[in-house]
């Protein structure tokens, strides 16, 4: 099971409606418990986030870096790693 810090909550919080129609989580609580239900992950740079979609089934050869910072379902923490949030 990930364990999600502070930041990474804040932030799923703040930014979910990137990935989501209508709020799914209002609190940190409720940010973490749905964290962990669809098992997000947090990875230390962009080239991990590449490698777990490639390792997903997901195409994503011809995207840029910067594409792929900007695909709805991943969230650059302000540390400089990633969330990334399968809706």
């Amino acid at each position: 099971m990930n364990e999600y810090d502070e930041e990474c909550l804040l932030t799923f919080l703040q930014k979910q409606s990137q990935l989501f129609d209508e709020p799914v989580a209002e609190t940190l609580e409720e940010a973490e418990a749905f964290l962990e239900d669809c098992m997000a992950v947090v990875v230390d740079s962009i080239d991990e986030v590449r490698e777990y979609f490639e390792e997903s089934g997901i195409d994503v050869d011809a995207m840029t870096p910067e594409e792929l910072e900007e695909a709805s379902e991943v969230f650059a923490l302000q540390n400089g790693q990633y969330l990334i949030v399968e809706g």
